[in-house]
């Protein structure tokens, strides 16, 4: 089941051996799993997505790049 947050500050993902992306400022879904979380968005007509480790995702929390408004284990 998806939840909610928000893109608050910097937040990349890479692609294979490409280079950082960056994610869009504002409201995004996540789901989580033990290894990793998912984080799909939209930005005008495109959307997007990308997963990234579990421990990656609790680093920007921590730091209010991404602002969680559903709690992981609702």
């Amino acid at each position: 089941m998806s939840k909610k947050a928000r893109i608050t500050g910097e937040v990349v993902y890479r692609e294979g051996d490409g280079p950082n992306i960056t994610i869009p400022r504002g409201p995004c879904e996540f789901e989580a799993t033990t290894n990793d979380v998912t984080l799909s968005w939209a930005e005008g007509d495109t959307r997007g997505s990308a997963a990234i480790p579990l421990t990656d995702f609790n680093r920007l929390v921590a730091s209010h790049a991404i602002e969680v408004l559903t709690p992981i284990h609702a």
